[in-house]
């Protein structure tokens, strides 16, 4: 059982990091795949068959002929690489397929979350991350992968709340986000007096050991603690997104928390409904200088989008090529675009469309149909055993607010949006795969 308890600790540690470091959250999950393949050798772990292998597979096969005809086939194939991230699917969706296992794994993806929104939050309120060209980003490189892990694992905890086990909650019960909160603050508090990434990175390692402790540890102070944890995360990572200025984060979270709400009880839908019009009536200067259609950054996004539809309809068929779009741009680019060059066109169907060809788009369609569809059918027996099935509607809530964003922004290429994304599509999967040993 050593293996099989390394395997577990290093998928949480991965969704423990997934929020605050894409190089741990990678190393974790080499390590993982390392211990997988021990486990296949020795016949005590077995990968079967999903309805997403055959969307996945001709996806990526496409990809890689898109790259091999691209104007710099090096590059574009180097840029394929994200592809490797998809095995993320399929050892969690063996790896998580025993009793508990869900549950726990994505305690350490709230813990992770957590930090990340605390030192949004900080770096807000705090530090001055105040203007667009500077908005908080939390531990990650870009405010635009801040807010949509945060956005993400918002998702992910309300379904926590909505669908998961009634629990009584006790003050003593909340130690864990304390200790967690106090150590952001102490890292905000030291960088902000020039101490450098020495504690960032401290506090990395210290959470992706942590994170597996958590999730290995079998006493009753720590599991009432990971049961506690939601009822933190729900209002930090949702006041971090609401202070990101990120649109896309804010329609994705409105409405991964309206499926929340329609799956819970229709009713509920008051609750999201009624948050945001407390804010629009309250009109807080964060929300109402991004209510527009007016500035800069919606302008450019028109004319790229113009461009990107352009760059298909010149290669419909293979596209420009993976990570070609920074290159090709300047060719497409409409005049009265505001900015000159862009890494990517903002838009997840439009993007892999002009990279990848109208095949590869449809393959992508295709996968993202089947995974919301596997989802979506299990959140509809949450309130039957077992006791976690309440991780379906996480999954489907959760896919539905990045695919939401992703129409107004590249999400799918932040490797940190991708990981969270194919952690929560393999939860459907493995809740199937342990019904069906049950039922054995």
């Amino acid at each position: 059982m050593r293996l099989e308890r390394a395997q577990l600790g290093w998928l949480a540690a991965l969704a423990a990091t997934i929020s605050v470091s894409i190089f741990a959250a990678e190393t974790a999950l080499v390590l993982a795949i390392l211990t997988s393949g021990v486990l296949l050798a020795r016949g005590r772990m077995r990968l079967e068959r999903t309805a997403l292998d055959a969307p996945l597979f001709a996806f990526a096969v496409w990809t890689l002929l898109s790259a091999s005809f691209a104007a710099d086939p090096a590059r574009a194939h180097a840029d394929s690489k994200k592809l490797l991230l998809f095995v993320l699917f399929y050892l969690a969706a063996a790896g998580l397929a025993a009793p508990g296992r869900r549950e726990r794994v994505l305690a350490a993806l709230f813990l992770g979350g957590l930090a990340l929104s605390a030192l949004m939050v900080i770096q807000y309120h705090l530090l001055g991350h105040q203007g667009l060209d500077e908005r908080p980003r939390g531990f990650l490189g870009h405010w635009m992968s801040a807010s949509g892990v945060a956005m993400g694992v918002l998702v992910a905890a309300a379904a926590r709340l909505a669908f998961g086990p009634r629990t009584a909650l006790r003050l003593r019960d909340g130690w864990l986000p304390a200790l967690l909160l106090a150590g952001v603050g102490l890292v905000a508090a030291l960088e902000s007096q020039g101490a450098g990434v020495l504690p960032r990175r401290l506090f990395v390692g210290v959470l992706a050991l942590g994170g597996a402790a958590v999730v290995l540890a079998e006493g009753a102070p720590v599991r009432a603690a990971r049961e506690a944890l939601a009822w933190v995360v729900v209002p930090v990572c949702g006041w971090a997104v609401l202070v990101s200025q990120t649109r896309n984060a804010w329609l994705g979270a409105l409405c991964g928390l309206t499926v929340v709400a329609v799956l819970r009880r229709p009713r509920l839908l008051w609750v999201p409904a009624a948050a945001a019009a407390a804010i629009l009536l309250l009109r807080p200067a964060v929300v109402t200088t991004r209510l527009t259609l007016h500035d800069e950054s919606s302008v450019d996004r028109y004319y790229m989008w113009q461009a990107g539809l352009d760059m298909l309809l010149d290669k419909p068929v293979f596209g420009q090529g993976p990570g070609m779009i920074l290159t090709a741009y300047p060719r497409y680019r409409w005049p009265e675009a505001p900015n000159p060059t862009t890494p990517h066109l903002h838009n997840n169907v439009l993007q892999l469309a002009a990279e990848r060809g109208v095949p590869a788009l449809v393959f992508f369609v295709w996968w993202a149909a089947v995974a919301l569809g596997a989802a979506l059918s299990e959140a509809r027996r949450a309130r039957e055993p077992p006791h976690d099935a309440w991780v379906a509607v996480a999954s489907f809530a959760g896919l539905v607010a990045i695919l939401v964003a992703g129409l107004f922004e590249y999400n799918l290429g932040d490797s940190e949006v991708l990981m969270l994304g194919l952690l929560l599509t393999s939860l459907p999967f493995a809740l199937r795969r342990e019904r069906a040993a049950t039922a054995l």
